[in-house]
């Protein structure tokens, strides 16, 4: 395949070796508005905005990956495989299965259990957890001591589903899963099978333990933390 892909409209060259993926585009065109320098558009495909421009001296850009595997599936995918880019960031929120962490905590993915069958796309057939890239894990975690976040590294579980009658929740604490979120596997696989690098850092915005959730007014004030931890290891 060439480009432009049937979901990315950019030119060659158009992104940074870095990619932020937020899901929300609303959230990358935030993000790209409030800390780049000079952010250019660059795809703008189903409404699915990706900007590029500076940030301390870095070439940076950050797109939507939509919601889901599937989703992030596609344009990360592309990203990787058919633009160049080296590292995609995924910067989301997720929901605490661990008694410790606390809403508004940053929780930076090391793993990501799943039910999803998008990674059996690949030809196996087993069971799979993909990881994070080392390096950017690493660097993460040294960068959130520094800023003094609340971070905490461990197992994320991807969930093919939002609403679901099933719940594991209780075996996924027991094997130390620390949150659950929506897209995390498929960025990993992605990144694995296209021999490039990802990592997952997210906002706790709710608790499935003690029930308390953020409003959106707070959740999108709480994110800017993740947001700056991401842009700093970029």
């Amino acid at each position: 395949m060439s480009i432009p892909t049937p979901h990315i409209n950019a030119p060659a060259g158009a992104f940074a070796d870095t990619v932020l993926m937020p899901g929300d585009p609303l959230r990358s065109k935030m993000i790209a508005e409030t800390y780049l320098e000079n952010p250019q558009l660059v795809n703008n495909v189903r409404g699915v905005q990706g900007y590029t421009g500076m940030y301390s001296g870095k070439r940076v850009s950050v797109m939507a990956s939509g919601m889901g595997a599937p989703s992030i599936g596609i344009y990360s995918y592309e990203l990787f495989q058919f633009y160049g880019v080296k590292n995609i960031i995924r910067v989301g929120s997720a929901g605490a299965m661990s008694d410790k962490i606390k809403v508004r905590d940053v929780v930076i993915g090391m793993s990501a259990y799943t039910n999803s069958s998008y990674l059996k796309a690949f030809g196996f057939s087993g069971d799979n957890a993909p990881c994070a890239d080392y390096e950017l894990l690493s660097k993460a975690m040294e960068t959130a001591k520094k800023m003094k976040l609340r971070a905490h590294c461990g197992p994320l579980f991807t969930s093919e589903a939002f609403y679901g009658e099933g719940d594991a929740s209780a075996i996924l604490r027991k094997l130390g899963v620390l949150a659950v979120e929506m897209e995390a596997a498929a960025l990993y696989i992605n990144a694995a099978m296209t021999g490039k690098n990802a990592l997952a850092i997210c906002t706790i915005s709710d608790h499935l333990l003690t029930g308390e959730s953020l409003s959106a007014e707070d959740r999108q004030n709480s994110f800017h933390d993740m947001i700056k931890l991401a842009l700093e290891i970029a």
